[in-house]
């Protein structure tokens, strides 16, 4: 099973170049989601765009296997990833600016897709997690009577990439995934956290 790692955005909110290589404790973001895929014996594969040019490079690099896209939305992006990668069945996809994401999280959400019996899955975090340590996600809804927000993991079927997939809404106590970094306050936030939150 393959993740695709979302890695074509600007990141202009943030405004310290490409977001997957803002480093956190010494190393680029999207390593840490990487590792936690890998760790969990998922093939991961990052998706760059003509955005993201270093990136790409940083890939190359690291013989890290990746794929280049148009660069016109994130939507669009994955889509284009799933034809060029012919995917046909399920895969993860995460955005890469996660770096709290642990191998036991990602096997934890396949096991419930899998005995779901649903096509997807979407994965979600409490809004009280959001509101403990300060962040502000940008979208909320409620799950099982919850509000919650995304939490930047998915599985979808490739085969109906470009279809609605019924899917299972997971809502997910990890303290760690509050933090999706989108802008310097986040940045910061998650600085202060961080080594506390690998631990847990």
């Amino acid at each position: 099973m393959r993740a695709l790692i979302m890695a074509g955005g600007v990141g202009s909110r943030l405004d310290m170049g490409e977001k997957p290589l803002v480093r956190i404790a010494g190393r680029p973001m999207i390593r840490y989601v990487i590792d936690a895929f890998l760790a969990a014996g998922v093939t991961a594969v990052v998706v760059t765009s003509t955005q993201t040019p270093y990136t790409k490079n940083w890939c190359r690099a690291n013989d890290i296997p990746f794929v280049s896209t148009d660069g016109n939305g994130y939507l669009e992006d994955l889509a284009q990833a799933v034809v060029i990668l012919e995917e046909s069945g399920p895969l993860f996809v995460s955005v890469s600016d996660i770096p709290c994401l642990r191998a036991d999280i990602i096997s934890s959400v396949f096991d419930k897709y899998t005995s779901s019996g649903m096509q997807a899955c979407s994965t979600w975090i409490p809004l009280t997690l959001c509101e403990h340590f300060g962040t502000a996600p940008r979208y909320s809804m409620e799950i099982d009577g919850v509000p919650a927000s995304p939490a930047g993991i998915n599985i979808l079927d490739g085969s109906c990439i470009h279809m609605e997939q019924e899917e299972l809404q997971l809502l997910l106590h990890e303290q760690g995934l509050v933090f999706n970094v989108n802008t310097r306050p986040e940045l910061e936030l998650l600085e202060k956290h961080f080594l506390s939150l690998m631990k847990d």
